[in-house]
């Protein structure tokens, strides 16, 4: 099959969850014969030069990039809650360049499947029903309007009046493109679920981001025992609102009762005030790292205090595929259905965070059993090329 991505943001390098569901599905098509073209907007956020994408990735796919500023600022998103109707989240990617690249690799290519990334990519599903007869699939990264929605409940003031209606409007925008395309692709069966109540009534193929083990694989070198870590990126507001959280409530119980624990954090684009909150006894900061796989395996217990957010968390997906016993949220175990105690250990305030954290650290059969179930579910679940073989066979019976 011929199959364009469209992403509204380049997914090289896949450094945040979005990228990396991008990229894994783009290397699975691409291992499994069919050939795949990436349509991206080069926004200033995640700005690249073409020249960056490795030989060995552009192997994968033809890539396509096109500059789209997408600035944020804080005039700009005023300006669009007094004088539009719309979401400034989404109007960001609205562009007169990336139409008309849009058309010509329409015209250029005939496709098999159009595959958009993402919510923000629909409003272009006009253009190419105009020019294509492509089957058009939305694949749902996540429910946008919920991510806002939980970020509003834990917001105060101004800032919460202002969420609230910016989750308003995203889950009107993202109902309003409910069944424009031909086929949905929900990442997670949860996921899957709330689209179908808001009224889809397209097939729907549930396909996780999977995992390479061939690259995610575990070791023991230079491994840190006990520790606790925690990696993502930390301009992301839910990873703020979950680390700021974790530090004030957790980490002073966990620091009395083990004071050699020492406590990693790992992650781009932290903020100064964001990192004024690591400035505790044996937290340490290490910033953006050039290898997230080496330095997990040299940590040995995750933490993901996550309490908004929507979709699936890849970095838990990666965790357990390098056998790192995991302590997050319900929030944070969305749409992965693993089994606390046996896989993962949920817990749902500071109270039971800490004693999750503090089995793990006393009982090394605890420890190592989650790890090992860890490990073996993920490679049952989250196979990439498995994965990317099933969303391809979903695709052909409804192309023939």
């Amino acid at each position: 099959m011929k199959i364009l991505q469209v992403t509204n943001k380049v997914p090289f390098p896949a450094k945040d969850g979005g990228a990396i569901a991008c990229m894994n599905m783009t290397s699975g098509f691409a291992l499994l014969g069919h050939e795949v073209t990436v349509l991206a907007m080069n926004t200033v956020k995640h700005h690249i030069d073409s020249n960056e994408i490795p030989e060995t990735v552009q192997d994968w796919a033809q890539f396509r990039l096109v500059d789209v500023p997408a600035h944020t600022s804080g005039f700009a998103a005023l300006f669009n809650l007094l004088f539009s109707g719309k979401p400034y989240n989404a109007v960001r990617f609205i562009s007169k360049s990336f139409s008309c690249e849009l058309k010509k690799v329409l015209q250029e290519n005939e496709f098999d499947v159009v595959q958009l990334e993402g919510l923000y990519v629909c409003p272009y599903i006009p253009l190419i029903r105009k020019y294509s007869k492509a089957k058009i699939t939305y694949r749902a990264h996540n429910i946008e309007h919920e991510i806002w929605e939980r970020t509003a409940a834990l917001s105060k003031g101004i800032k919460k009046i202002y969420l609230k209606i910016l989750a308003k409007r995203i889950k009107t925008f993202e109902k309003g493109f409910l069944n424009d395309y031909d086929l949905l692709v929900p990442i997670t069966e949860r996921d899957g679920e709330i689209l179908n109540r808001l009224g889809n009534k397209k097939p729907v193929h549930v396909s996780p981001t999977g995992i390479d083990t061939n690259v995610l694989f575990p070791h023991s070198k230079n491994l840190e025992h006990p520790s606790l870590f925690h990696i993502g990126s930390l301009e992301w507001a839910p990873n703020q609102e979950g680390l700021i959280w974790f530090i004030e409530k957790c980490w002073p119980l966990i620091h009395q009762k083990f004071p050699d624990l020492n406590f990693y954090i790992a992650g781009r684009n932290a903020p100064d005030w964001l990192t004024r909150y690591f400035n505790a006894p044996n937290i340490v900061f290490k910033g953006e790292i050039p290898d997230a796989y080496q330095f997990m395996n040299s940590k040995s217990i995750m933490v993901v205090p996550l309490f908004s957010g929507s979709g699936m968390r890849i970095k838990i997906i990666e965790g357990m595929a390098l056998g790192k016993p995991i302590v997050t949220t319900p929030i944070g175990n969305e749409g992965i259905s693993t089994t606390s105690g046996e896989n993962i250990l949920i817990a749902n305030d500071e109270i039971e965070f800490v004693n999750e954290i503090g089995r793990l650290v006393n009982d090394q059969g605890l420890y190592d059993r989650i790890s090992r179930n860890a490990i073996e579910y993920i490679h049952e679940k989250f196979d990439n090329l498995a994965l990317a073989g099933a969303l391809a066979r979903f695709y052909k019976e409804h192309t023939e």
